[in-house]
């Protein structure tokens, strides 16, 4: 297997509060492949988001990463100048957020934006930048791309200004985009067509992905592994299909059945209890005190990594923990 193209080691981000110390991330930890899909799933509160902005070192304040390690291509950016973070950001890595509308300036034409973006990374002069722009439009699947370089940003559709946002974020070379719910704005129909361009750029262009979201429906559809987040930090990680439908952790089997069923009709079946407060860690397993399952050791101790198979399906539960001791 290949060096991964990103490491996360035990990454930990705290917001300072009027209320005090907020524990946003506890602990994430995952790596991506060259050419990978990654879905990080959960639900809202969960560090999600927080982590993406994290690889960037664009946590806003009073956020700040209290620890870990971040690597890029075996380098790690925690070490990085924010001169060089500056030349990653947009250049190596992008990426693409759930409302294009709030990331696209309305008082400037898109080609202005994309233009401006791609001479910021890259020693093109106004003219070349333009060309650049104009087939990067084309490629993202915009049509009549010199009139979308002139059009401001309230001129378009929601899917339009979507596809722009990925053009931006690929114009300069771009090889791991980071897309923070890219579809949520977005109404079906042209959600299907944002995720199929993801997959397209994915396969032609080489592209990995980590794909932030909260629908399992998406992970389905468009991902290679899945890691379940769940109070900061993973729960459960492995193959899409390991994950789904070879279910362990008793978080990830509560996310499932909360699903509609409406060949069924059954009623929805809700996870007990709510997710808990970032101003109070959980001791031990921080699904302890919702888990159908919970043990006495779960209330003290985090659970330690347990490998459910040889190609990567791994769960922290003391539940598959305490059967390892037993075989």
């Amino acid at each position: 297997m290949a060096d991964p193209i990103l490491t996360i080691e035990n990454l930990s981000v705290h917001f300072d509060t009027y209320a005090g110390k907020v524990h946003a991330v506890n602990g994430m930890s995952f790596e991506i492949q060259p050419g990978e899909v990654f879905g990080l799933v959960g639900e809202s509160g969960c560090g999600k988001s927080v982590t993406g902005l994290a690889i960037l070192r664009e946590i806003p304040s009073p956020g700040r990463i209290v620890n870990g390690r971040i690597f890029f291509h075996g380098q790690d950016l925690m070490e990085k100048s924010e001169a060089e973070m500056q030349a990653i950001r947009g250049g190596r890595i992008a990426m693409v957020f759930q409302d294009p509308t709030a990331s696209l300036n309305p008082v400037f034409t898109v080609g202005n934006q994309t233009t401006r973006l791609i001479r910021l990374h890259t020693d093109v002069d106004k003219k070349q930048a333009k060309e650049r722009a104009l087939a990067m439009y084309e490629e993202v699947g915009l049509p009549d791309p010199p009139r979308i370089f002139k059009s401001y940003p309230h001129e378009l559709s929601g899917g339009m200004q979507q596809r722009v946002m990925i053009a931006m974020a690929l114009s300069c070379g771009a090889e791991f985009l980071i897309a923070d719910e890219p579809t949520t704005a977005l109404d079906v129909t042209i959600q299907a067509q944002i995720l199929d361009l993801l997959s397209e750029l994915r396969e032609r262009e080489g592209l990995s992905i980590l794909l932030i979201t909260h629908d399992l429906g998406v992970v389905a559809e468009t991902c290679d592994r899945v890691g379940v987040a769940y109070a900061g930090q993973i729960i459960e990680i492995g193959l899409v299909d390991d994950v789904l439908y070879k279910t362990k952790h008793p978080y990830t089997q509560g996310l499932l059945a909360a699903l509609p069923d409406l060949a069924q009709g059954q009623a929805l079946q809700a996870i007990k209890g709510s997710v808990p407060d970032g101003l109070r860690p959980v001791p031990g397993c921080a699904f302890h005190p919702r888990c159908p399952e919970v043990m006495e050791v779960c209330q003290s101790q985090r659970p330690p990594c347990t490998d459910i198979s040889e190609l990567g399906h791994q769960v922290f539960c003391y539940l598959y923990e305490s059967e390892e001791s037993a075989s």
